[in-house]
């Protein structure tokens, strides 16, 4: 592919998609998603923002340190400390870029900066030429671009890339602009910045107004070369651009685009999969190229078309993107072949000791459900994407419940092998069940929010309990899967406690190091 053809993708799922209201990643889990980041193809990965917090500069060292393949990115303000503590961070990568940010439009400058044209123009070039002290490929964003002047925000862009700036962003930060405008934006800010061509226009549009994915595209119609983007559109607020919406517009639309990315197409459903287990964020069942629905068609007319040929309904091939059709049905008889040859359609490659644990789960599901949907499997390998050390584990629940009895449960929890047992009321079984498991481990958790899902259909349904957790002030995403909801329930309340008690041993570390 051409150079002048190539877009590069910028993903930014583990910073701005991790500000997502009610997502938090520990370090093991970005590294997952940074990895498989890296095996679909993407071109720059940013990792976070080191000066945020020592568990955020954690992650972004780990990831610079082990991830190799795309661009690894830091995010810091145009303040040296900030840049001086991301670089520590990235430091380590194979190919490192500090991506420094300030805002450029009137309204933060009066009322958030409180700071003169001027001044924002010698700290945006001030700290560009400090980040190229330390590494070449160095990122300026002019936050909220998109509502500035664009006469000062032309002199800006063209005196950070003479500053050094080998990108840079122009964000629709609050998701204001509309398709045709974006795009005129861009075209405007390309003739009146006379340097433009020594550097990679860049865009990073938010979804407030539904147009994230409509704006970048009008952007790349119009020069920019690099697109910011989030996996399932997560981030601040309404999210971002959807990574894998624009990889596949670009794609099949490339005739009217004329611009290539560099991907593995098939790994997207997986990438896709793995954000939203991890981050405890449901994909919309008719969200474009990876939803349920977005290859499903009910229609008589639809079927019979698809049927006789597939280009009658679809636009692209769902097995391009890594969603396998097979209807292969598992149940109690099926064999160890069978179920590793469908962990494998569904993306999932497990190490041999989680295969032999989840084969046996499959087979006790098995023995309970006449069948094992690719619901039901993707819900139970979701067990050892969620799964941390588990210092406290399930190992007997007992519930008394009724309408004229006061809500009673008997708890067991094994921690390091020792049984300890507890007894608590509450107003129902899960809060019962929760208040003996507090007794126990003395960690005493607020749920805030609670989301059953039953996986598949039938009474035999498992059920999916997703609930958010605070404890000390922190908030965490329990995940727990039964065929009774009220284990499910008490195992999701544990998965939260193991992950605050993790983060804690995690963080002790940091500061003993």
């Amino acid at each position: 592919m051409s150079d002048k053809n190539r877009i590069y993708l910028f993903d930014t799922t583990l910073r701005d998609g991790e500000q997502s209201p009610g997502v938090s990643l520990n370090a093991d889990e970005k590294v997952e998603i940074a990895q498989q980041l890296a095996r679909l193809g993407v071109d720059i990965i940013e990792a976070g923002f080191p000066i945020a917090s020592p568990g955020d500069f954690a992650a972004v060292k780990k990831i610079a340190d082990t991830v190799k393949g795309p661009v690894i990115a830091g995010l810091c303000r145009a303040v040296k400390g900030d840049i001086d503590r991301t670089w520590e961070a990235l430091k380590g990568a194979e190919t490192p870029r500090i991506h420094t940010f300030l805002a450029t439009s009137d309204i933060h400058l009066k009322y958030k900066l409180k700071m003169s044209r001027e001044e924002v123009l010698n700290q945006a070039v001030e700290a560009v030429r400090y980040a190229k002290t330390f590494c070449p490929d160095v990122e300026f964003s002019a936050e909220d671009a998109s509502r500035s002047d664009l006469d000062f925000l032309a002199q800006i862009v063209s005196a950070v890339i003479d500053a050094g700036a080998t990108v840079v962003n122009l964000p629709d930060t609050v998701g204001y602009a509309v398709p045709d405008e974006f795009g005129q934006f861009i075209r405007t800010i390309m003739e009146k910045v006379p340097n433009i061509d020594r550097a990679i226009l860049s865009i990073h549009c938010h979804d407030d107004l539904g147009m994230a994915v409509a704006n970048s595209l009008a952007g790349i119609l119009n020069g920019a070369r690099q697109v910011e983007t989030a996996v399932n559109g997560i981030g601040e607020r309404a999210g971002n651009a959807s990574l894998e919406e624009i990889i596949m517009a670009l794609y099949t639309r490339k005739v009217f685009y004329g611009k290539e990315v560099n991907v593995n197409y098939r790994e997207i459903y997986r990438t896709s999969r793995l954000v939203s287990n991890l981050t405890g964020m449901s994909i919309q069942p008719n969200k474009a190229i990876v939803g349920k629905n977005a290859f499903a068609h009910e229609s008589g007319i639809h079927q019979d078309g698809v049927l006789k040929e597939r280009s009658t309904y679809e636009i692209m091939s769902p097995e391009l993107v890594g969603l396998n059709r097979s209807n292969l049905v598992l149940g109690k008889h099926s064999g160890r072949h069978a179920f590793k040859e469908r962990l494998a359609e569904l993306g999932f490659v497990l190490n041999d000791a989680e295969f032999d644990q989840a084969f046996s789960d499959f087979k006790e599901i098995a023995d309970k459900k006449k069948e094992v949907t690719d619901d039901d499997l993707e819900a139970l390998i979701k067990d050892y994407i969620w799964k941390v050390p588990e210092r406290f584990s399930l190992a007997y629940l007992h519930i008394s419940s009724g309408t004229t009895v006061v809500p009673m449960a008997t708890v067991k929890l094994s921690i390091e092998g020792i049984v300890f047992e507890a007894a608590a009321t509450g107003d129902g079984p899960v809060e019962a069940a929760c208040r003996a498991v507090d007794k126990i481990t003395d960690i005493y958790g607020k749920m805030h929010s609670y989301k059953l899902n039953a996986v598949s259909g039938g009474k035999d349904a498992l059920g999916e309990v997703i609930s958010r957790i605070e404890i000390n002030g922190i908030m965490y995403n329990g995940r727990g899967l039964s065929t009774d909801i009220i284990e499910a329930s008490v195992k999701s309340y544990i998965n939260a406690i193991n992950k605050h008690f993790y983060a804690e041993q995690r963080q002790r570390e940091i500061q003993d190091q």
